[in-house]
């Protein structure tokens, strides 16, 4: 097993990519802490889920935009599964709008969550991976963070922002030991995007190289690849899963 006996935070995972993420982990032999934020049957679901493959296995009610609860969630996972050797920074929301109409509100949710979420776990676990001089973070971005999709001003900004803190957080703690890098998924079958009409879909697609939509499972493999050692020397890059969308 790749991962075995190694310890994961994951933030959103109790649906889509996280979820994926967390199981693909959890077969390679990882012990998973993640938190959710109303999702309590999704939540559960998984925990029984990743039980079953014989690893440690918690869920956590947090609110990702809350820093104290963060760090708690932190320090509770360390003492549940021993220690803490990963972060996984998924967990967040789309407030699609054009610009012209974007509520003042649409702008905070998705910077406090997509961008603050990422300071607070990162934040609340790097002292950690300092002290022990190892430690490995990869941040789930967006392709929208890499090329800008319109009436995604609000995502696309939080997006890139945390491709900027990776290549950062990657320089100021190499010489620790710790990894720091990102994943840039594009158009992902997820619920997300189901609410978006067909026709919508089909017009996506035509931007699309591969011609079709990519799979959790897919980026979760990607993230397991940069969570283990076969990824030792790579740190402060973003790996695209777009289908070639971003160079079409």
């Amino acid at each position: 097993m790749l991962l075995k006996n190694r310890n994961i935070m994951i933030s959103g995972a109790s649906r889509g990519i996280g979820r994926a993420i967390a199981l693909e982990l959890a077969k390679e032999g990882a012990n998973i802490s993640f938190n959710y934020a109303s999702s309590v049957k999704e939540a559960g679901e998984l925990e029984k889920e990743i039980s079953a493959l014989g690893v440690k296995v918690k869920a956590f009610q947090v609110d990702i935009k809350n820093f104290e609860a963060v760090k708690s969630w932190v320090e509770q996972t360390k003492e549940f599964l021993g220690g803490l050797d990963t972060v996984i920074n998924n967990a967040g929301i789309i407030r699609d709008k054009a610009l012209a109409l974007m509520d003042v509100s649409d702008w905070h949710d998705v910077i406090n969550t997509n961008l603050d979420g990422t300071f607070n776990l990162s934040r609340s676990a790097i002292i950690t991976f300092i002290k022990q001089k190892s430690g490995n973070i990869v941040n789930i971005t967006s392709v929208s963070g890499v090329v800008g999709l319109p009436r995604q001003t609000n995502y696309a900004a939080s997006k890139a922002g945390i491709i900027g803190f990776t290549k950062a957080l990657a320089r100021e703690v190499a010489l620790y030991g710790i990894r720091v890098n990102a994943v840039a998924p594009g158009f992902i079958e997820t619920d997300m995007i189901k609410d978006i009409k067909e026709e919508h879909k089909k017009q996506i697609l035509t931007h699309v190289p591969l011609a079709r939509l990519g799979k959790s499972e897919e980026v979760a493999k990607v993230v397991k690849f940069l969570v283990s050692d076969a990824s030792k020397y790579i740190t402060g890059q973003t790996i695209i899963i777009d289908g070639g969308m971003s160079i079409a």
